[in-house]
């Protein structure tokens, strides 16, 4: 070996001998290091969560619009920025703590007022009020020790003052060039490789580069000092070292920059020189040192001399659906008087909430708009997008939601966790503004491979409505390509048709199955077994829902009320009285037996009593003497008394509970109240199928204010012996499905049938039926050459080749529509 160290080699031995335990330590602690600019990120993310204050609110914005914009770290002005405010702020809470402040001797009516002035600048007397801040204040010191210990920390100011001094350091390089030939020769060929690889040239003007670049960020300082005084040698003697090409590319760049940096100090002299001639010249120039260098470093960050391109929109697009979803399912954060609220309930009734809508409407146009964004690959209209989406979300979740919801947004579980998933958005959408958009946007995320995962996850993709259409709607309108929307969607799906082609393809060559060997067994059950318990599950699962949740999940629905008019002849009614509280008694269990024990010889009612439990009958007593007064009219009365004396001709008898029914007989005795409003008598526990007699009496009471009549109604035949004059209802109350099960449930047997189990018994059939028809697109032996011809057509598209476009457009559908060359292109290699 080149090195060896006897001590470096025992220390590794002796860290691999360490604890699992104490090595998982170590790694902890190293990620934190690495990490520990993310972690300051999330202290103070964390720190406003809980604050929600004026004073918190300016750190996350900075950390949005500065620090992760910035290329390729952010610098010490930054952290210095953080570590000085965070002190502050320390100062203000601890200052406006004490007492003799006129909000602070009110606290307890105060402290939940979401526009209290107090609370929303910070400064409102609690418990624990600088914590998080001491915390987040400890993370920045550990950053910037980290930062020291590795020499970062004073590395701007060493890049500010090389540049200040360019000039002094061309002249040195001149007499000192012949001195330092073989290290200037080292630096000159790595600064024009990494030129060469990644400078290119504007087609009008060329950005001034940056001081860092992310590819050359792990270089220290003085490779970094070297490398600029190899390039300024290049110019003078030594440019003969390299090639031609590289140093006349070198030398191009130079008399850009010196352009650039030349337009700017003018721009700024100007300006300069401007406000100074106006009235207010001191303000003006103040607000442009601050307007120049915010504008120089947008500048800098839309036209890049250079840029790790990555692509990290599937990462934005998944915090934007578990934004979406957190919308759907806890909206009742979001509006007013609507914390016990239920989504399902309100779209069941017609209604949608305003507080629902305007999320949703919001969260959608957004993921269309960063889609559009993407498609079109402008860094600047994302970093527009990036400000108003930073500002416009600060200001609303903690300006405008609080006055909506009347409650803190610290007080808010849902809004919390809302906001921390698109905060992880905005660090996403700045990676992708620092880096830059892709060159090149080639088919689905979910293509890129060919397992059953990724067959599975783009099968369900496939699957959620209008998803599908949606996406390729918009990337028609947003890229540039000569296909009509009708071809466009033609290659779309042909692309996932030999997709899904190819992954069962890979997955045969993967597990293969040897010709002429006869399925396993475990195959064959596996597979056709759980088809089989699939669709007789879906066949019979009415029956066996309804069953089901009525008899293991079914509640008890107790009555509440019951309620008995009796009516003769439609006159004026006679007797009305109801049941309530305490006259409505469940059967104990010894009732329970005795009354099971009158009907062990009558099996329709013992199978009627069989769908019942103890639980679920209940005993109306109700009082024999009528709860009001007879009012009838003497004219009324007299014919009702010849009607009752005329036993020729029928005389009805109408007895109402629930709705009003005409009876053979006179009383029911026992009445089956189901899940809906309609309650039935029972038959089966009458005897003979007759109801019970009752006995009807006309009391009339004499006094000096007149006579007052009431009827008093008595059954002869009860369980429950008494001697007053009373009437006995049995009460069966039919089990309700739980209120989660509700929406379903509320279909019936017919229902369910006529919309859950047709609906996929036709899309069974499809997938058993038609099969012939589509042999030749489906038994393809190899798509290679066909996956090959797709992405050819996204690539040209891309590289703005729109006639080859449609050249190879024309291919594929000749290809599909000729068998014999589908044939010769599937075949084996």
């Amino acid at each position: 070996r080149m090195f060896h160290d006897d001590e470096l080699e025992e220390s590794e031995k002796f860290y691999v001998g360490q604890p699992r335990v104490l090595l998982l330590i170590y790694a902890l602690y190293n990620t934190l290091v690495a990490r520990s600019e993310m972690v300051c990120y999330f202290v103070i993310i964390l720190n406003h969560m809980i604050s929600a204050s004026m004073i918190t609110l300016v750190l996350p914005i900075l950390i949005f619009l500065w620090a992760m914009l910035s290329v390729p770290r952010p610098s010490k002005r930054f952290w210095m920025t953080a570590i000085v405010y965070t002190e502050v702020a320390i100062v203000i809470k601890y200052f406006f703590q004490f007492g003799f402040f006129p909000w602070n001797k009110h606290v307890d009516y105060t402290k939940d007022k979401p526009y209290h002035p107090p609370n929303i600048i910070g400064i409102e007397k609690k418990e624990g009020y600088v914590h998080y801040d001491l915390v987040q204040l400890l993370a920045l010191f550990f950053h910037r020790s980290i930062l020291k210990c590795h020499g970062l920390w004073d590395e701007d100011e060493k890049g500010d003052s090389s540049s200040n001094k360019e000039d002094t350091d061309d002249e040195l390089s001149l007499t000192g060039g012949r001195r330092d030939s073989s290290a200037s020769l080292k630096s000159v060929n790595l600064a024009a490789s990494v030129e060469s690889i990644h400078v290119h040239f504007p087609e009008q003007q060329t950005a001034i580069r940056r001081k860092s670049s992310s590819s050359i960020s792990q270089l220290s300082h003085r490779s970094s000092f070297s490398s600029h005084r190899s390039k300024r040698a290049i110019r003078t003697k030594d440019w003969c070292l390299c090639s031609p090409v590289k140093a006349i590319r070198v030398d191009l760049l130079d008399i850009f920059k010196n352009i650039n940096r030349t337009m700017h100090s003018l721009y700024f002299l100007q300006c300069k020189l401007c406000a100074v001639k106006s009235h207010c010249g001191l303000f003006c120039f103040r607000t442009l040192q601050v307007y120049v260098p915010i504008r120089q470093f947008f500048y800098n960050l839309i036209h890049p001399d250079y840029s790790a391109v990555t692509d990290v929109y599937v990462l934005m697009f998944l915090a934007d659906t578990v934004d979406f979803i957190i919308i759907v399912f806890g909206f009742w954060a979001f509006g007013k008087h609507s914390a016990a609220a239920d989504i399902t309930s309100s779209l069941s009734e017609d209604q949608v909430p305003e507080a629902f809508l305007v999320m949703v409407l919001i969260q959608f146009g957004t993921m269309v708009v960063d889609r559009a964004l993407y498609l079109k690959k402008t860094v600047m209209g994302k970093v527009i997008f990036q400000v108003i989406l930073v500002f416009g979300i600060h200001f609303w979740m903690f300006f405008i939601l609080p006055g909506v919801t009347e409650r803190k947004f610290s007080q808010n579980t849902v809004a919390q966790l809302w906001y921390f998933v698109k905060c992880v958005y905005f660090g996403l959408s700045a990676y992708q503004i620092r880096c830059g958009y892709p060159t090149r946007v080639l088919g689905n995320f979910l293509t890129k491979s060919y397992n059953y995962v990724n067959l599975f996850l783009f099968q369900g993709f496939r699957l959620v409505p209008f998803l599908t259409e949606l996406r390729a709607v918009m990337d028609w309108v947003w890229t540039d390509t000569t296909l009509s929307l009708s071809s466009w969607i033609c290659v779309e799906d042909i692309y996932a048709h030999i997709f899904i082609l190819k992954c069962w393809r890979e997955s045969e060559k993967r597990y293969p199955q040897p010709r002429g060997q006869k399925k396993k067994k475990v195959v064959k059950y596996g597979m056709g077994g759980m088809i089989i318990v699939l669709l007789i599950c879906i066949v019979w699962f009415p029956l066996l829902f309804m069953s089901l949740i009525k008899s293991v999940a079914g509640i008890t629905n107790k009555p509440l009320d019951v309620s008995i008019t009796i009516t003769l002849g439609g006159y004026q009614p006679i007797f009305t009285m109801s049941a309530q509280q305490n006259q409505l008694k469940s059967l104990d269990p010894n009732e329970f037996n005795e009354f099971l024990k009158t009907y062990s010889g009558n099996t329709a009612a013992l199978q009627f009593l069989e769908g019942y439990a103890r639980e679920d009958i209940t005993r109306a007593d109700l009082e024999g003497n009528s709860n009001s007064l007879w009012t009838i009219s003497p004219p009324s009365r007299q014919k009702m008394i010849q009607g009752l004396r005329d036993f020729e001709a029928d005389f009805t008898v109408v007895l109402s509970w629930t709705i009003q029914r005409t009876l053979e007989e006179v009383y029911p005795h026992y009445i089956k109240a189901p899940s809906d409003s309609l309650a039935k008598p029972i038959k089966q526990l009458l005897k003979d199928c007759k109801w019970e007699n009752i006995t009807v009496s006309l009391v009339k009471n004499g006094s000096e204010e007149g006579a007052r009549e009431w009827w008093v109604l008595n059954q002869l035949e009860k369980r429950r012996k008494t001697s007053q004059e009373s009437l006995e209802l049995f009460i069966f109350s039919d089990k309700v499905s739980p209120p989660s099960l509700g929406f379903l449930a509320g279909y019936g047997i017919m229902g369910l049938y006529a919309s859950v189990v047709l609906v996929i018994g036709k899309f069974v059939r499809e997938f058993f039926s038609g099969i012939s028809h589509s042999i030749m697109f489906e038994e393809l032996p190899n798509v290679d050459r066909i996956l090959k011809l797709c992405t050819d057509i996204f690539l040209v598209r891309e590289t703005g080749e729109l006639e080859l476009e449609e050249d190879l457009y024309a291919k594929l559908i000749f290809l599909y529509r000729s068998p014999e060359t589908m044939i010769k292109w599937t075949r084996e290699k």
